[in-house]
């Protein structure tokens, strides 16, 4: 036996064996199969995934938009100009709160669900995973993220 199959996928530094890489490496896949979806509406993956937000819960602020997504304000401010320059959302100083940016769909973007409503069903089709596959691996993947935060806040 060699020194690299004493070491088991725990302790190993093979590229392979990386949770993070194989993560990595799923997240670029599914986006590259998401991409032709969203390119028939004009989106791209970051700016589909705000207007998920936004279809789901309508308006919204730009802090709770942000937590939603796991993004920092710095990397949501500029999906949503681009955005706003599609005309399928507005952004507008809270009446009640001026430090508070409100985000809203607009007609543009409210219309954009109905075509959007094929996509998830596209991908399943385009990647053959079926809809049971898909709920246990959004849970266990759910989980990791939780488990990965908390020992990321306890690191800090």
């Amino acid at each position: 036996m060699t020194e690299q199959e004493d070491v088991g996928p725990n302790g190993s530094l093979l590229l392979d064996d990386q949770l993070c890489f194989a993560l990595y490496a799923a997240q670029r896949a599914v986006t590259a199969a998401y991409r032709p979806l969203l390119e028939e509406l004009g989106l791209t993956y970051p700016q589909y995934l705000v207007l998920l937000v936004l279809w789901e819960r309508g308006e919204t602020t730009v802090k709770e938009l942000a937590t939603a997504l796991h993004l920092d304000y710095g990397t949501v401010s500029p999906l949503l100009k681009r955005l706003e320059s599609a005309g399928l959302v507005r952004r507008e100083r809270s009446a009640r709160d001026e430090r508070s940016v409100l985000v809203a769909l607009t007609g543009r973007g409210e219309l954009l669900k109905e075509r959007a409503e094929t996509v998830p069903e596209a991908l399943l089709t385009a990647t053959g995973v079926n809809g049971a596959d898909v709920a246990r691996l959004r849970e266990e993947l759910w989980r990791l993220a939780e488990r990965a935060e908390g020992a990321a806040a306890r690191g800090r």
